[in-house]
């Protein structure tokens, strides 16, 4: 049986949390052997510690766009790393405007991080890590793993991007946060598994109220910006893909909508196995 593996840590979207509701996108990819964190939102850390990942041996981190909802815990978590044992060298692959929040964070725990260093005798995590900004086209390979990337329909953000990783036999692709995409489907043609954005058509005008202090902006942002899930469930089918995990649930935390509602959006559009996603869901390769 392989022992690769993708685990949903944070299947919420949107960057809000609440009294009993899910935690913001975060994932954990295992292929080759290899631990491939793609987004790093609130929770993050807690995540990939209850998959009794070893924080110290973080080695790869892909952020998918700038949304908070995508890298607000980037730093802490490396801090984390760092006070639990880091000290070999981490790549960060994200968009233009990474670099600026890394040097942001580290000015920000200056004072903790050099006092650290001094009184503990650790290396210097700002040595530790190096950016790398990701673009359109072949991203890099290490290890029998390829990834590539896609730009995709997110405004009013232009760097946002989808990610597909491949090896000899196994091909994952996660959506990022988008519209429907047609582009998607030759990206993730044949799949084992696409990991794409859902909304709840339905369920929207609930949120809204739920939300309270949105406007009529913030509905234009998710009719135009994120994928419902009939459109997603489209995707799959036309694709080709073996499986299909729904995640970034908008909502996620209406007790009124759970995953009969969503299996029932997708019915008819998309005949292969269907995964709604949750926190901390381990999805075998």
């Amino acid at each position: 049986m392989s022992s690769d593996y993708v685990a949903l840590l944070g299947t919420k979207g949107g960057p809000a949390v609440r009294p009993g509701s899910s935690l913001p996108t975060s994932n954990l990819i295992v292929l080759n052997g290899q631990h491939i964190v793609v987004d790093c939102a609130l929770g993050v850390t807690k995540g990939l510690i209850d998959q009794r990942i070893q924080l110290r041996d973080l080695s790869l981190i892909f952020i998918s766009h700038l949304h908070s909802d995508h890298y607000l815990e980037l730093g802490p978590l490396l801090h984390t790393a760092w006070t639990a044992g880091l000290k070999t060298q981490v790549d960060i692959y994200g968009p233009d405007g990474i670099d600026a929040y890394w040097q942001g964070f580290l000015a920000s725990m200056k004072a903790d991080i050099e006092l650290r260093i001094e009184d503990e005798g650790r290396p210097d995590l700002r040595d530790l890590v190096d950016i790398h900004m990701i673009d359109t086209g072949h991203v890099m390979e290490r290890e029998g793993v390829s990834v590539s990337a896609i730009r995709t329909e997110h405004p009013p953000l232009i760097d946002t991007f989808a990610l597909s990783f491949k090896t000899y036999q196994t091909h994952v692709v996660f959506s990022g946060d988008t519209a429907r995409l047609e582009a998607l489907e030759d990206f993730a043609r044949g799949a084992d598994l696409l990991i794409h954005e859902a909304m709840l058509e339905t369920a929207l005008p609930a949120l809204m109220t739920r939300i309270g202090n949105g406007s009529d902006k913030l509905m234009h942002h998710w009719l135009r910006a994120h994928t419902f899930a009939h459109d997603a469930a489209i995707t799959a089918a036309n694709a080709g893909v073996k499986r299909l995990a729904l995640s970034h649930l908008i909502p996620s935390d209406d007790p009124d909508y759970g995953p009969r509602e969503w299996e029932e959006a997708c019915a008819g559009y998309y005949k292969g196995e269907l995964i709604v996603g949750y926190d901390g869901v381990k999805i075998e390769l």
